[in-house]
């Protein structure tokens, strides 16, 4: 594989910008310094360096992204702008949104080029569960527990994969849900089905992965290996909840 193109499929440089780095001699290959783009380089052989960083062989992408409202989970959309507008340019020709997150509820979204994994992770058949933090327009109901443990029908025939949700503590206009499925509006459906409405969502986690602490709406982060890997495990409900009450008691209360 030529380097710049090797530069770029692994970091957030474009090809022309890996091309001006080597140029400038900010590259090297084994420890010696390259200023040939069409220089040679194996994934798994050479080891490279860009300005004193490894630059690792990546088979894949995996952004973890805090969506803002107000864009679409979509590669591309005539009327909204989507999630990939977000992102650098280079890497956003490479990666797809796994999943969807509606156009006005913020949170976490995963773009990947892995559809393997994409595939995993949404699949109803292997129970990843999302997480979720909503505010209702009226104060949260203790039926509601049982009425989505039982799979809380939508009314159009279809009927949801037993959820879970609890009120948040000393908010009872703030609710979290656990889902296994991702129906389209699926939260806003179940709740409207049990005669409340929701006026905002944000998604918090899927699987074992949440979104960091110091992640802001809008911003993205690229994940390691470990990271993605927590995707398909199973959520450390305590951790989750102790970090989803310091978010909310930060920002999501105020909204």
């Amino acid at each position: 594989m030529r380097l710049d193109k090797f530069i770029s499929d692994n970091s957030i440089l474009s090809r022309s910008q890996a091309r001006e780095a080597i140029k400038k001699g900010l590259v090297k290959s084994d420890g010696v310094v390259i200023k040939k783009a069409d220089f040679q380089v194996s994934n798994d052989k050479n080891k490279i360096e860009y300005d004193g960083n490894i630059i690792s062989y990546r088979k894949n992408r995996y952004i973890l992204l805090n969506k803002p409202a107000g864009y679409v989970c979509s590669t591309n959309d005539p009327d909204s702008p989507t999630v990939l507008e977000l992102i650098p340019p280079e890497l956003s020709k490479k990666v797809f949104p796994a999943g969807r997150l509606d156009k006005d509820s913020e949170g976490l979204v995963l773009l990947t080029d892995d559809g393997e994994l994409s595939h995993k992770i949404l699949t109803p058949e292997k129970h990843v569960p999302k997480l979720y933090i909503v505010k209702l327009a009226e104060c949260f109901k203790i039926q509601y527990i049982d009425l989505f443990a039982s799979g809380i029908s939508l009314g159009n025939g279809e009927v949801c994969m037993p959820a879970k949700v609890f009120p948040v503590e000393n908010n009872d206009l703030w609710a979290i849900v656990e889902l296994k499925e991702g129906k389209y509006h699926q939260v806003k459906r179940m709740f409207a089905s049990a005669g409340n409405q929701v006026e905002y969502l944000f998604r918090f986690c899927m699987g074992n992965l949440q979104i960091p602490e110091k992640l802001a709406i809008g911003d993205f982060m690229e994940l390691m290996h470990k990271d993605v890997e927590k995707l398909l495990e199973p959520p450390d409900y305590n951790c989750i909840l102790q970090n989803l009450y310091v978010y909310f008691s930060s920002y999501l209360i105020n909204k």
